[in-house]
């Protein structure tokens, strides 16, 4: 056990020393959760008042990038704090575990296939040894007696036969709405265990893992989560002429509304926004029950406490859907982090979420292992000006992408490029690596992301 376990009041960082009393870590993550439809990211429609409760105690995270843009690799690497090559390396929940914390998983915290595992109640990619306990939550996901949908199909029934469900193509777009309280759902169930696991355990270090499954598809949930969210009052994407021409072709994902048939019913991916806000708001009920409990039994003050994501998502948005491709809607993150004797706020610094890892390590008193790829962010969590790192790097089959304060550089396996001026087109919707006017840009995002690449053990592709 590290020398430092014998002092827990006592962190030290870059920016100075840090008194703050953390015995505790909860990590609450949602799965494909887009930072941008949250009430303390700036959304107005949806619902999410115990995530911004939170937000308003803690230090919001304006610029969080995930690493993987789907959840295998996403969760890989945050838990390894690695880019690539987690084989073989320490994960965050073997480090606390192996310095005197009780580690204890609920839900959805490495990759598991949903529905398939929540169906059946299996552990997915799972690694056991991360754990003192595990537990999953089970539920009947698509199969939920209910108002079923399938919105790129429009078909709309009670039905319980011919649902779109495990492997099945269309199941990206299903929704149910039921008569219930949603305790048969698996995030409740999440929720319930780890209240439990928080009472008994609340003596001893923890670091408690509560892993939501939703909004992820299928978003199922009780129909008084749909009731604030009439599909009629939706706005959609604002969206551009001509919009994916000079988009790369490895850019363009497979899953856009003119494939998937969603382009015929522009009602439905109006529904399709309603049903992701409830599953949002029920995501975030439960959410408000782990930290009502928390406060209930007083360990705020000992509790270091992490929400995030996995990856964000697109709903429409350039008519892509769903995640696995390297813009900033699926490539950006909330990250909301409470650490106590810290003053709240907010920070536009560019981080990771390998810097999940050396922060919640360090915030711990404990020395963190090395070969990790994130780097602490307690200099930032003391000052909200505080920069740790120049820029985020995502990584996806097609190629990688380096977001900075004010560009977006993406280098696609066949050599081609994206450049994106974030302050004056957020909605990335002018591909700037062919304008000649950015031309002196564009070779200074080349010559910062070769140098990032190398220096995080990536090798650049070539350019064409």
């Amino acid at each position: 056990m590290s020398s430092l376990r014998s002092f827990p009041f006592l962190v030290l960082c870059m920016a100075g020393q840090v008194e703050a009393k953390i015995e505790n870590v909860l990590f609450l993550i949602s799965d494909d959760l887009k930072a941008s439809v949250l009430g303390c990211y700036g959304d107005k429609v949806c619902k999410t008042p115990n995530i911004d409760k939170l937000a308003a105690s803690a230090m919001v995270f304006e610029r969080a990038y995930c690493q993987g843009l789907a959840c295998a690799p996403s969760r890989t690497s945050f838990m390894h704090s690695r880019y690539h090559g987690a084989k073989g390396r320490i994960n965050l929940g073997q480090h606390l575990k192996a310095n005197g914390f009780y580690s204890a998983r609920v839900g959805k915290i490495y990759h598991m296939r949903v529905p398939g595992d929540i169906i059946a109640g299996t552990d997915g990619l799972d690694i056991p040894s991360t754990w003192s306990e595990k537990f999953n939550s089970a539920g009947q996901e698509a199969h939920t007696p209910g108002d079923y949908a399938c919105l790129n199909l429009n078909i709309f029934t009670t039905k319980l036969e011919g649902r779109q469900s495990t492997r099945m193509p269309h199941r990206m777009f299903v929704s149910v709405s039921y008569e219930g309280d949603g305790s048969d759902q698996p995030d409740h169930k999440t929720a319930s265990k780890t209240i439990e696991l928080l009472k008994k355990h609340r003596n001893k270090p923890f670091f408690l893992a509560a892993g939501f499954v939703r909004p992820h598809y299928p978003m199922v949930q009780p129909k008084q989560y749909f009731d604030p969210y009439p599909w009629e009052k939706m706005v959609l994407p604002a969206s551009v002429a001509s919009d994916l021409e000079d988009m790369p072709k490895l850019a363009i994902t497979r899953s856009r509304s003119e494939l998937n048939g969603i382009a015929k019913f522009p009602d439905n991916q109006k529904r399709m926004w309603a049903a992701y806000y409830a599953s949002v708001t029920f995501m975030d009920e439960q959410v408000g029950r782990i930290l009502d409990e928390l406060d209930r039994l007083g360990l705020r003050e000992k509790t270091a406490i992490v929400f995030t994501s996995d990856h964000g998502y697109h709903l429409g948005e350039h008519t892509f859907w769903q995640k696995s491709n390297l813009h900033e809607e699926v490539t950006r993150v909330p990250l909301v982090i409470s650490l106590p004797g810290l003053k709240p706020g907010r920070s536009k610094s560019l981080v990771e979420l390998v810097d999940l890892f050396p922060t919640l390590s360090a915030a711990a008193g404990l020395h963190a292992p090395e070969g990790l790829h994130g780097t602490s962010l307690l200099p930032i969590l003391k000052d909200p000006a505080a920069r740790v790192k120049e820029s985020a790097l995502s990584i996806h089959s097609s190629g990688t992408s380096m977001r900075t304060a004010s560009w977006t550089y993406t280098r696609y396996k066949d050599g081609s490029e994206e450049l994106y001026d974030m302050k004056n087109d957020p909605g990335q919707f002018t591909n700037r690596a062919n304008d000649a006017e950015s031309a002196k840009t564009l070779a200074g995002q080349r010559k910062a992301f070769d140098k990032r690449l190398r220096a995080s053990d990536l090798k650049p592709a070539r350019l064409r």
